[in-house]
């Protein structure tokens, strides 16, 4: 993975090679509000379905913790609307793809905008997977699919059951909820790996408990995720898995400015 960009105020165009592999972006990680990562997510949709920007690869979490909804998700307990941790309100912000309500806390998302990556939404939910698996069998946490069949759609909680699009542990435990935002080739595919959600809150909202424990994952020195193991084995994982090369650059200033007047319309 190389760490410079392309110079300039940005990537700029849609046809990158990197000697035999392509080139994606790869923007750091982020900590942002649900409605400013959603945004973001938007934005670099629509600028690679315009053909103005490269595949991309991120990962971010939510500050503050939200509560997200899937595009359609109309219907949800009206207490959804006031609730509070650590005397915190949590924000309630609509996801541009589908799928249903997923809490943001304790874990970490990930983001990939491409295209060519199948002729279906199935075809592509399983390419995009094969770096969330074979990232986290390096760090030791064996995933498949899940096999919940289309009784899911009347759970308003994601990770209430675990569907072909989901990732779960041997133990039972759904690590990853993915959804998509699809138009023609173009793919944005987000989800949430929940390395340490609490409980109790996730009982509050949800009115069940997990349905099985965590596995054990890395660890820094405070005792908490170690995000930055984790992210290097993804994006690793992501080089081998989709044979490209990844150029770190963060958002410029010209980018951020364009994301903000967004979110501020929305």
């Amino acid at each position: 993975m190389s760490q410079d960009g392309f110079g300039g105020d940005g990537f700029g165009g849609n046809g990158f090679s990197g000697g035999d592999r392509p080139i994606w972006r790869l923007i750091p990680p982020l900590a942002a509000s649900g409605s400013v990562q959603m945004a973001i997510d938007r934005w670099l949709f629509e600028q690679h379905a315009q053909g103005l920007h490269p595949p991309t690869l991120r990962f971010y979490t939510w500050e503050p913790i939200a509560l997200s909804l899937g595009y359609h998700q109309r219907q949800f307990p009206d207490h959804w609307r006031s609730l509070v941790y650590q005397n915190q309100p949590i924000d309630l912000v609509q996801r541009p793809s589908g799928g249903r309500a997923v809490l943001h806390q304790g874990d970490l998302t990930y983001a990939v905008v491409a295209s060519g990556l199948g002729i279906s939404r199935k075809a592509a939910y399983e390419k995009i997977c094969e770096f969330l698996i074979e990232g986290w069998r390096s760090l030791g946490v064996p995933l498949h699919y899940g096999t919940a069949g289309r009784g899911y759609i009347h759970n308003p909680n994601c990770f209430g059951t675990a569907t072909r699009a989901d990732l779960v542990t041997d133990g039972g435990y759904k690590l990853i909820g993915s959804a998509q935002l699809r138009r023609g080739e173009v793919v944005l595919q987000h989800g949430s790996m929940r390395l340490r959600p609490n409980e109790s809150l996730f009982q509050q909202i949800f009115d069940t408990p997990l349905e099985a424990a965590p596995p054990d994952v890395p660890v820094d020195s405070n005792q908490q995720p170690d995000l930055v193991k984790i992210i290097a084995a993804l994006t690793g994982a992501a080089e081998r898995c989709f044979g490209i090369q990844l150029i770190s650059q963060p958002l410029t200033n010209a980018e951020w400015n364009t994301i903000r007047n967004e979110t501020e319309k929305a």
